[in-house]
């Protein structure tokens, strides 16, 4: 956001934000929690900031082909620890090795570079106007997208979302707007 503001010969379009570290982390979640291998869940997107109140959107996944709340029926997993794992697991890796998770964030840059060269490539990324799922026009959110051409990606819209769903995007949107109004301040 700061950058794209700042930015004199480019679009608010040519920016991105990267919560794909929190889209592979959801992944392995899943993965283990089905005791499947990782390439069996697919379609698990990232909603919001790249921080606690994000939502890993488990009623859009699969797993093996079927919905991943078939699969994995525990609700109240779904709903708690596994949201709470995603969410805290930068912070429950330094906890433990007093060091960052440098590895799996390289990792992620490098998925999320891939997938947004790649023509058809469907992941998760933050970009500005994701208002197709309740999002402030003003702030950069994760969604799902589609690569068009290399470097240019399209929300991917209609997802349907119950009622727990819209309130976590709401908490999201929320705290990305507040972040957005103190720095909007600070900047002057």
């Amino acid at each position: 956001m700061i950058a794209a503001s700042k930015a004199k010969r480019l679009t608010a379009d040519r920016f991105t934000a990267m919560v794909r570290l929190d889209q592979n982390r959801a992944q392995a979640q899943l993965a283990k929690k089905a005791g499947v291998d990782l390439t069996a869940v697919k379609n698990i997107f990232i909603y919001g900031n790249h921080s606690p109140t994000m939502f890993p959107s488990f009623g859009h996944a699969t797993i093996n082909g079927k919905s991943a709340t078939d699969v994995i029926s525990d609700r109240p997993w779904l709903e708690g620890p596994f949201l709470e794992t995603v969410g805290k697991r930068g912070a429950a890796i330094i906890a433990a090795r007093g060091l960052s998770s440098a590895a799996s964030a390289a990792n992620a840059l490098v998925d999320h570079v891939h997938d947004l060269m790649t023509p058809g490539a469907i992941h998760s990324v933050a970009v500005k106007g994701a208002t197709a799922y309740g999002f402030d026009a003003h702030v950069w959110a994760g969604v799902p997208v589609r690569t068009t051409t290399p470097g240019s990606v399209e929300i991917i819209s209609g997802y349907k979302m119950d009622d727990f769903a819209k309130a976590k995007i709401a908490a999201t949107n929320k705290e990305l707007t507040d972040e957005r109004a103190m720095v909007a301040d600070m900047l002057g």
